[in-house]
């Protein structure tokens, strides 16, 4: 819902009814993730993709009647028939869509939830969207990780279930259908209930103020991060010179990731990029980030033989080679890169290749399904 949050505020406010169709699972080569929404106004006007362009017009229509008869829907699109313009997903993908009607009467805590969003407070919506009884059907709970949740789906069982499984899902960053019996029971079926979740951004602290940090900080702030660049040489870490950065920070960069560590403003999706090339920095930076196990991702850019220097030096600072199995370095992936822009590309792979578990070889030699099953 992110992507149409706008749209979606600009006619909430004035008490206009919406239609927005959601991802709300995947199978094979879907083309959107789950949460991926699209929103049809009353007049017409539609912002947001659930698919692309593939199905698109099949969910204006169906969103169209949504807002006409108010009873939310819940319909698959697969794979395209042999007739060239029928409804499907030419990649061979397929998508579930849960379209609903959204107002101030059928969703009155909204408000409250984008505020959440825009304050970077974590917030999760449950709702149901497939159930035996369709008099379930659409009822939602707003999530609030140690904050009072609002709203029901259903009876006191099935919110008890879905909150203890959403908190996991927000902490993960992750949206995801989740099925339960038809009155929350676990390992059972009936019950669909779609938990979308927003969190602050992830971040990315580049350390290092020099011309690939410049590209690095382009391309994670492409990639959806909260983009730091940190150095202690005022002269270098200006704005000027990263204009994709959200912030720059002239401090010692050992000191500003303790502070940031101990402030709780890093969490399990954090990547700390160190381009610093000098002992004096990276090694104090390495002892902090190595021994903080929730990051995602420290890598640290360096020839050979810069990494080995590395290595003697924080093996003499007392880091255990359990530590150092953290430490991706030299930083990237193997794609022949020469420029600060090919070598940003070749960080931004291997950040990606760790979060989904990738190994960075060519699809081509591979066999089987292109993404990994989860």
């Amino acid at each position: 819902m992110r992507e149409v949050l706008s749209a979606l505020m600009e006619r909430y406010h004035v008490g206009e009814s919406v239609g927005i169709g959601t991802v709300v699972a995947t199978f094979r080569s879907a083309p959107r993730p789950p949460g991926a929404s699209m929103l049809v106004s009353q007049r017409g006007e539609v912002f947001g993709s659930v698919s692309g362009g593939c199905v698109e017009g099949a969910v204006y229509e169906l969103a169209s009647e949504v807002l006409s008869s108010g009873e939310p829907t819940l319909e698959r699109f697969g794979i395209s028939d042999d007739d060239a313009f029928g409804v499907g997903l030419t990649c061979g993908g397929i998508l579930d869509v849960y379209i609903e009607k959204i107002d101030r009467t059928t969703f009155p805590e909204l408000a409250g939830v984008v505020e959440d969003i825009r304050q970077d407070r974590p917030v999760a919506i449950a709702t149901v969207v497939e159930h035996p009884d369709a008099a379930w059907v659409g009822h939602r709970m707003v999530i609030r990780p140690g904050r009072e949740q609002a709203g029901t789906l259903g009876s006191a069982r099935a919110d008890s279930a879905v909150l203890e499984d959403a908190l996991g899902l927000v902490a993960g960053g992750r949206s995801s259908a989740l099925t339960y019996g038809p009155d929350g029971q676990r390992m059972a079926e009936g019950m669909r209930v779609f938990v979308s979740t927003f969190a602050p951004q992830p971040r990315m602290l580049v350390f290092g103020a020099i011309d690939f940090a410049a590209a690095v900080a382009k391309v994670g702030s492409f990639l959806g991060y909260r983009v730091t660049v940190c150095d202690a040489r005022p002269i270098f870490a200006t704005n000027a010179r990263f204009p994709a950065a959200d912030e720059v920070v002239v401090e010692w960069p050992h000191r500003y990731l303790a502070r940031q560590l101990e402030q709780g403003a890093l969490d399990s999706r954090t990547a700390v990029v160190v381009l610093t090339h000098d002992h004096k920095f990276d090694v104090p930076l390495l002892e902090v980030a190595l021994r903080e196990p929730g990051l995602a991702y420290v890598g640290a850019m360096g020839s050979r033989r810069t990494h080995e220097d590395r290595v003697s030096r924080l093996c003499e600072a007392g880091i255990t080679d359990d530590e150092l199995a953290g430490l991706s370095s030299p930083i990237g992936l193997d794609l022949g890169a020469r420029t600060p822009e090919e070598t940003a590309i070749s960080i931004a792979a291997e950040i990606i290749a760790r979060q989904w578990g990738g190994n960075g070889e060519r699809l081509r030699e591979r066999q089987g399904p292109i993404h990994a099953r989860g």
